[in-house]
């Protein structure tokens, strides 16, 4: 396991310098997941919530918050993201988001692929919640990364999950 980068010698937080890290493509993709009522899956999958298209919105959400990650996460770069696409997969109980985010630059676009898919299933809670409070998020998580010094590494499979 390699060291926290994120704390200098003296275990202060810090922005790590990437200034003579090379330009390189990197992407990342993230996935995350939540659970509810079939009734308000199935509203969703229909397009009838009477707020609206809660994809839709629950996509832009999540472009929104990957471009406006380095303002919410401390000690991430704000760097120019090249792409960001949101796919959602619908099924009988559950909305499953996966974020994919492109760069070209000196540092990873793991934290953008990861805020996009958080706050997008948290714009399905809110916009769902006067149907389904008991809505559950989980499973969020990074998928992929490519590109960089580290070069690519994939997740494993999860337990019950098709190698």
């Amino acid at each position: 396991m390699g060291e926290f980068t994120h704390f200098d010698a003296n275990g202060r937080a810090h922005m790590v310098d990437v200034g003579a890290k090379p330009v390189s493509h990197r992407v990342a993709v993230a996935e995350g997941t939540i659970h509810m009522q079939p009734e308000t899956a199935a509203r969703i999958r229909a397009g009838d919530h009477r707020k609206g298209d809660v994809l839709g919105v629950a996509r832009v959400a999540g472009i929104m918050a990957a471009k406006r990650t380095g303002e919410l996460i401390p000690l991430c770069h704000p760097i120019g993201l090249t792409r960001v696409a949101l796919d959602f997969d619908t099924c009988a109980d559950r909305v499953r988001v996966q974020a994919t985010c492109e760069v070209q630059g000196q540092t990873g676009v793991e934290m953008e692929a990861l805020t996009a898919v958080s706050v997008a299933l948290l714009t399905i809670y809110d916009m769902c919640k006067a149907v389904d409070r008991g809505m559950r998020i989980d499973g969020v998580r990074l998928l992929e990364k490519h590109g960089g010094r580290s070069g690519s590494w994939v997740a494993p499979p999860q337990p019950g999950e098709p190698k």
